[in-house]
C-alpha cells in the first residue's frame, strides 16, 4: 500500500511543476513582447532627435574653428608687430643701444622662422623676404660695429706696461747683473755670463707671479662676444676671422717692435760685433718671457672670451694673430743658433736654452690646437737646436784650448790669461749645472752628473796640455818651473773654491796640488842649486878636493884667500842675477809666494851662514873686505823679500 501512495505524491507534485513552468513561459512571453515594443519605441526617438544633433555639433565645431582663426590671427598680427618694431631698431642702427639692437636681430630671425613655418598664409613668401633683407642690413652694420668697437680698443702695449706685470726681480729697474770676463791670449775673446746674477735667481721664477695686461677692457668683452655670435650665426665667420685676425695681428706685432723686437737675419747677426750680439740676446731672452707669459698668453684669453663656443674659428684666429710674432721671435733664436760657434757664445746659448725650456709648457699650453701645431714644434725644434749648438761649442772649446796657440808668453811667469779665460770659463759652467743636466739627457741617457764632471775633465787636461807647450817657450829653466807652478796653483785653488771640487774630487785635488809642489822644488834645485855650490868647500883644495880643517876648525888648511874670495865674488855675481831677475818674477798668490820665499831662504841662509863664519875671517884681515863681502845674511833676507813682486831695483853697493 506504501507504494501506490507515493507514486500518487510523484504524479501530483509533477503536475504541479509542469504548471508552473507554463505560468513562467507565459510571462517571459509578454516581457519579451513589452520590451520589444520599447525598442521600436526609441529607436524611433533616436531618429527623430539626430538632425538636431547634428545642428548642434556642427555650431560647436564653428565656434572653436572661429577661436582657433582669433588665436592665430592674433599671433600672426603679433608677429607682424615685433617684425615692425624689430625694423625700427635695424635701421637706427646699433651705435644708440647695441644690445637692443642684437635684441631685434634675434627677433627678426624667430620672425623667419615663424612665417618660414606657416605655409598656409598667402603672405608669408613676402613677410620672409623683407625679413632676410633687414637681417642682412643688420649683419653688415654689425660687421662695421664689430671692426670699429674692436679697433677702437685693441692698442699697443706700451713697454712700461709690459715692465709692471713682471715680477720684481725681472723688471728693468733691478739692479744690473755684473760681467765677468777673462781674457784668452791674443784672441781678446772675453768669457762672459751675460745674464749670471738673473740666471741664478731664475731657480726662483717659477713661483714668481705675472699679472696678465688687460689688453681689452673687460666691459667690452661681452659686447665683442654678442656681436661675434651674431656674425656666426649669420654664416659670416670669414668676415668676422679677417676683422679678428688683421686688428689684432697688427696690435701685436706694434707692441712687441715698441718693446725692441726686431726682425734679424742670419747674415745680420754674423755681421754684428760680440758686444752688440750678446745685448741683444740678453734682450731676446726678456722679449721671449714677456711675450709668452704676458702678451700671447693675454691674447689667448681674450681670443677664448670673445669667440667661446666656436672653437674651430677661436683656434684659427689665435694661430694667425700670433703667428708673424712667434715666426720673428724665432727666427732670431735659430739665426744664433745656426751663426758660426764660438767659445764666448756657449752661456748665451744656455741662456736661450733655458728660457726655451721655462717658456715649454706655456708653449704647450697656448699653442696645443691642432691650428697651431707648426708654431710648437717651430719652439721644439729651436729648443732642441739650441742644445745641439750649445753641445758642438762644448766640442769646440775643448779643442780650442788644447790647440790654443797663442805666441805671446808672460814674462814674468805669472798666470796665463787663458788659464783665468778656462777657469772663469768652468766657473760659469758650474752655474748651469741643472741646465747643462737638461742639455746632456736631450742626446744621451747617461748619468748626466758623470757627463758633466767627464766634459770638465777633459778642458783641465787639455789646459794642462796647453800649459806645457807654453812654458817651453822659456828660455830659463826656473822660469818654466815658476811657471807651470803658479799656473798649476791658479788651476788647483780656483777648484777648491768652487764646485767643481764635489765633481772632480778631493783626489784629483791632492794629486794636483803634488804637481805644484814638484814644480816648486824642481824651481828650487834649477834655480839654486849653483849658487848653493858656491857656498860649499867642494873644490877648493888643491886638485879640486875639499878642504880639511884644523885647529879645531878655527883654520882652514890648503885653502888658500884667493880661492875664498872667487867664491865670494862667484856668489855675489850669481845673486844679484838671480835678484835682477826674479825680483821681476811675479807669485800672485801671497801664501804661495812666501812660502816659496822660504823654502829658499831655509836652505840659502844657512848656508851662506856657515860660509860667511868660515871663511870670512880670511877676507876681513885683508884689503877692502867689502868688495868681496857684499852681504851680510840680513841683506839677503830683505833681498829675498823682493823676489816675485814684478818690480825692478836697485842693486845695492858695497
Amino acid at each position: 500500500m506504501g507504494v501506490p501512495q507515493t507514486m500518487i505524491a510523484l504524479q501530483e507534485r509533477a503536475a504541479f511543476m509542469k504548471e508552473s513552468l507554463q505560468k513562467s513561459q507565459t510571462i517571459t512571453d509578454n516581457m519579451v513582447s513589452i520590451l520589444g515594443s520599447f525598442d521600436q519605441r526609441l529607436s524611433a526617438l533616436e531618429t527623430a532627435m539626430r538632425p538636431t544633433q547634428i545642428r548642434t555639433h556642427s555650431i560647436r565645431k564653428a565656434h572653436e574653428n572661429i577661436d582657433k582663426s582669433l588665436k592665430a590671427a592674433e599671433v600672426i598680427l603679433a608677429q607682424f608687430d615685433l617684425t615692425r618694431k624689430a625694423e625700427a631698431k635695424i635701421l637706427k642702427g646699433p651705435h644708440e643701444d647695441l644690445e637692443s639692437y642684437l635684441e631685434a636681430i634675434d627677433q627678426l630671425r624667430s620672425n623667419v622662422k615663424f612665417f618660414s613655418s606657416s605655409k598656409n598664409l598667402k603672405s608669408s613668401d613676402g613677410v620672409v623676404n623683407h625679413a632676410n633683407q633687414l637681417l642682412s642690413k643688420a649683419i653688415s652694420k654689425l660687421e662695421d660695429e664689430f671692426r670699429q668697437l674692436l679697433t677702437n680698443y685693441s692698442k699697443p702695449v706700451e713697454p712700461d706696461r709690459l715692465f709692471e706685470c713682471l715680477p720684481n726681480s725681472l723688471r728693468p729697474s733691478a739692479s744690473g747683473s755684473p760681467k765677468l770676463q777673462g781674457v784668452a791670449g791674443d784672441s781678446g775673446h772675453h768669457v762672459k755670463s751675460p745674464n749670471r746674477e738673473n740666471h741664478n735667481g731664475n731657480k726662483g721664477l717659477e713661483a714668481a707671479v705675472y699679472t696678465i695686461p688687460t689688453l681689452i677692457p673687460d666691459r667690452v668683452l661681452p659686447l665683442l662676444h654678442d656681436l661675434a655670435q651674431q656674425m656666426v650665426l649669420a654664416g659670416h665667420q670669414q668676415q668676422l676671422f679677417r676683422i679678428y685676425r688683421d686688428i689684432r695681428a697688427s696690435m701685436l706685432e706694434q707692441s712687441l717692435r715698441k718693446l725692441g723686437v726686431e726682425r734679424l737675419s742670419k747674415d745680420d747677426v754674423q755681421k754684428m760685433q760680440w758686444e752688440v750680439l750678446e745685448a741683444k740676446i740678453g734682450n731676446w731672452i726678456h722679449y721671449m718671457r714677456i711675450a709668452v707669459k704676458l702678451l700671447f698668453t693675454g691674447e689667448k684669453q681674450i681670443c677664448d672670451q670673445m669667440l667661446e663656443g666656436v672653437d674651430s674659428l677661436r683656434d684659427q684666429c689665435f694661430s694667425e694673430v700670433t703667428v708673424n710674432s712667434v715666426a720673428v721671435l724665432l727666427s732670431f733664436g735659430e739665426a744664433i743658433a745656426k751663426s758660426k760657434r764660438s767659445p764666448e757664445k756657449l752661456f748665451v746659448l744656455l741662456d736661450m736654452y733655458e728660457i726655451m725650456r721655462e717658456l715649454h709648457s706655456e708653449f704647450e699650453l697656448l699653442f696645443g690646437s691642432k691650428a697651431c701645431t707648426e708654431m710648437r714644434e717651430s719652439a721644439m725644434s729651436l729648443t732642441k737646436r739650441l742644445a745641439q749648438t750649445a753641445q758642438e761649442t762644448f766640442g769646440d772649446f775643448e779643442e780650442a784650448v788644447e790647440k790654443d796657440a797663442t805666441k805671446t808668453a808672460v814674462l814674468d811667469g805669472t798666470v796665463h790669461p787663458l788659464t783665468s779665460y778656462v777657469i772663469n770659463y768652468v766657473k760659469f759652467l758650474f752655474d748651469y749645472q741643472s741646465t747643462l743636466k737638461q742639455l746632456f739627457q736631450e742626446f744621451d741617457a747617461s748619468d748626466p752628473v758623470d757627463e758633466l764632471a767627464n766634459v770638465t775633465t777633459r778642458i783641465m787636461m787639455a789646459l794642462q796640455n796647453n800649459l806645457d807647450g807654453k812654458s817651453k817657450q822659456y828660455k830659463d829653466p826656473a822660469l818654466t818651473q815658476l811657471f807651470l807652478m803658479n799656473n798649476i796653483h791658479y788651476i788647483v785653488r780656483s777648484v777648491r773654491r768652487s764646485e767643481a771640487k764635489d765633481l772632480l774630487g778631493d783626489d784629483w785635488v791632492q794629486i794636483h796640488r803634488r804637481i805644484v809642489q814638484q814644480h816648486a822644488n824642481q824651481y828650487k834645485r834649477v834655480s839654486w842649486a849653483k849658487i848653493l855650490q858656491c857656498l860649499s868647500v867642494q873644490g877648493m883644495g888643491p886638485s879640486g878636493s875639499s878642504a880639511g880643517m884644523t885647529d879645531g876648525g878655527n883654520t882652514n888648511s890648503n885653502i888658500s884667500r884667493a880661492a875664498v874670495k872667487d867664491r865670494f865674488k862667484t856668489f855675489n855675481v850669481q845673486f844679484e842675477e838671480i835678484h835682477q831677475r826674479q825680483s821681476q818674477w811675479t807669485v800672485p798668490d801671497s801664501e804661495l809666494r812666501e812660502s816659496l820665499r822660504l823654502a829658499v831662504a831655509e836652505v840659502l841662509l844657512p848656508a851662506y851662514r856657515s860660509f860667511l863664519k868660515r871663511f870670512g875671517p880670511m877676507i876681513e884681515g885683508g884689503k877692502n873686505p867689502q868688495k868681496y863681502i857684499r852681504y851680510h845674511p840680513e841683506d839677503l833676507d830683505r833681498m829675498m823679500s823682493e823676489f816675485f813682486e814684478d818690480k825692478t831695483w836697485n842693486e845695492p853697493k858695497r
